[in-house]
């Protein structure tokens, strides 16, 4: 028996000193902002169907500290601090398809270290869940909607919307989120598109009326980060999209391949472009931690440094954001407190 419990208590030892271990290299490893951020986790009510669930970065004055979640990365946040600011400015993010809300969780914290509000919709469907259609994937149009029923309740229902400036609202989207992002500017994908570009049964391609597309004046600024599915606005509809954005491409992007020279040629005005070379698809994802290098989407090609990429990805973000909806004013940061 005392053979037995002394088994027990090295084998707890042992998973205690792991799970430590982890923990500790979870915490050196984990997304830090520059300035204190606060993080909410809410709830957005939508007519028909389950509330979808909003993941909100905003300046804050209080310091933050580790936040695990099971789908992203961990995070130095200060949960539920009191949001910061007046006037602030607000932008929203589309993930990609089968990606959680915080995979671009670095992007979040950087916009909100520098004064802004970030909003992230965890989209109910996509691509992932049934490539079988009748007319059209019904997450084509359902995802545009739930940035915009997103994007109403910050605005008007959030218990700090007062603070927010609703004449300054940008959108981060990629890969699918960057086909949102497009719709929601203007964007109009083709009927006949849409048929090539899914399995569709033998009943044709009937045109797709453009009342089902929401489209949103209230964003003026946009970042697409290798935006999926450009082929479905052949041959001219973004024709109508006049906002200025920034376009983002991996040099070596075996997902969507063509789409943002599709996007260029497309486009009535010229974005911002930035080429990367050596960027696959992934690499436009948040920094991956030890823990989750294994998973596809945290790998990239030999010699290219996410990490390092990110940092001037995320300063190029927040500068154009910057530019376009105006300076945001990040809270100070609180000085050591004396002892």
């Amino acid at each position: 028996m005392k053979l037995a419990w002394r088994i027990a208590i090295g084998v707890g030892v042992i998973v205690a000193l792991v799970l430590g271990t982890g923990l500790v290299s979870m915490f050196f490893e984990a997304l830090r902002p520059e300035r204190p951020v606060g993080f909410q986790d809410v709830s957005v009510a939508i007519p028909q169907g389950k509330p979808l669930d909003v993941h909100i970065w905003y300046p804050a004055s209080n310091s933050g500290w580790l936040r695990l979640s099971a789908s992203g990365p961990p995070q130095v946040v200060a949960t539920h601090a009191p949001v910061t600011g007046l006037g602030l400015p607000l932008v929203l993010i589309s993930h990609g398809g089968g990606a959680p809300p915080e995979s671009n969780a670095d992007t979040a914290l950087a916009l909100a270290s520098a004064g802004f509000v970030v909003a992230a919709v965890r989209h109910t469907e996509d691509e992932t869940a049934d490539r079988r259609y009748v007319v059209m994937p019904h997450w084509l149009a359902d995802r545009p909607r739930e940035v915009e029923l997103t994007l109403k309740d910050m605005l008007n229902d959030w218990p700090d919307h007062p603070r927010l400036d609703p004449s300054r609202v940008g959108i981060f989207g990629y890969s699918n989120g960057g086909l949102t992002a497009l719709i929601l500017l203007g964007g109009r994908p083709n009927s006949q598109r849409i048929a090539v570009h899914w399995v569709q049964p033998r009943a044709g391609a009937p045109p797709i009326p453009d009342a089902v597309w929401i489209h949103d004046g209230t964003i003026r600024a946009a970042v697409l980060a290798a935006p999926a599915a450009a082929v479905l606005f052949e041959p001219d509809g973004l024709s109508r999209v006049n906002t200025p954005i920034q376009l983002w491409s991996g040099g070596i992007d075996r997902v969507v391949k063509h789409g943002p020279d599709e996007i260029r040629r497309l486009l009535p005005s010229p974005p911002e472009y930035h080429a990367v070379s050596g960027a696959g698809h992934f690499s436009f994802v948040a920094p991956c931690a030890w823990f989750m290098r294994p998973l596809f989407f945290c790998a990239d090609d030999p010699g290219f440094d996410r990490a390092t990429f990110h940092r001037d990805f995320n300063r190029s973000v927040v500068a154009f954001f910057t530019s376009h909806l105006g300076k945001a004013v990040p809270p100070a940061i609180p000085a050591p407190t004396s002892r």
